[in-house]
């Protein structure tokens, strides 16, 4: 299990928003918008595991990213303060884990799931991304499709880039963070 932190003191007002889905649907858009509207500390997983990456770890991706970013997520939330974290967030096990980091920070938590409905122009956007982290490679759409992505199964808000853009997008968490 992840020692996802447990806060002395207890802070009712902060949100753990959680920005999950596939690449390339516009999670990073919306959670850099977020973070800088609500003036919040930003994690972004990506970011992480190329650091680690960078620092010699071989294999930084996937689980090490993330135990460093409920670590770091826990951090802010027993500071009172409401975090964004920005990941693919792909599995049961790592919605789980961001839930127990909230939970053990007396912290809520917004699970928000990007989907981008239509397949055109999500590819249109994963052939055409900028990439904006040093070394980063980003995946292929063949990738996208054929990356492990498990449905689903708590409450979770929902947003289709697809017919929404990121200013709808923030606006939207925002309400639901109130």
């Amino acid at each position: 299990m992840v020692d996802a932190g447990h806060n002395p003191q207890p802070s009712t007002r902060a949100t753990l928003v959680v920005i999950g889905g596939l690449p390339a649907t516009g999670k990073s858009t919306i959670a850099r918008a977020l973070a800088q509207r609500h003036q919040i500390p930003f994690v972004r997983i990506d970011t992480i595991e190329q650091a680690l990456i960078r620092s010699g770890i071989a294999d930084a991706s996937g689980t090490a990213g993330y135990i460093t970013g409920y670590a770091l997520a826990a951090e802010q939330l027993r500071l009172g303060l409401s975090v964004v974290v920005e990941c693919v967030n792909p599995v049961e096990a790592t919605r789980d884990a961001w839930s127990a980091t909230a939970q053990h920070n007396s912290a809520r938590l917004l699970g928000v799931e990007v989907i981008c409905s239509d397949p055109d122009e999500h590819r249109r956007r994963a052939e055409r991304r900028v990439v904006d982290i040093p070394d980063l490679v980003l995946p292929t759409w063949q990738e996208i499709l054929d990356r492990d992505y498990e449905p689903w199964t708590t409450e979770r808000l929902v947003l289709d880039t697809a017919i929404m853009d990121s200013d709808s997008a923030v606006r939207r968490i925002t309400a639901k963070m109130l």
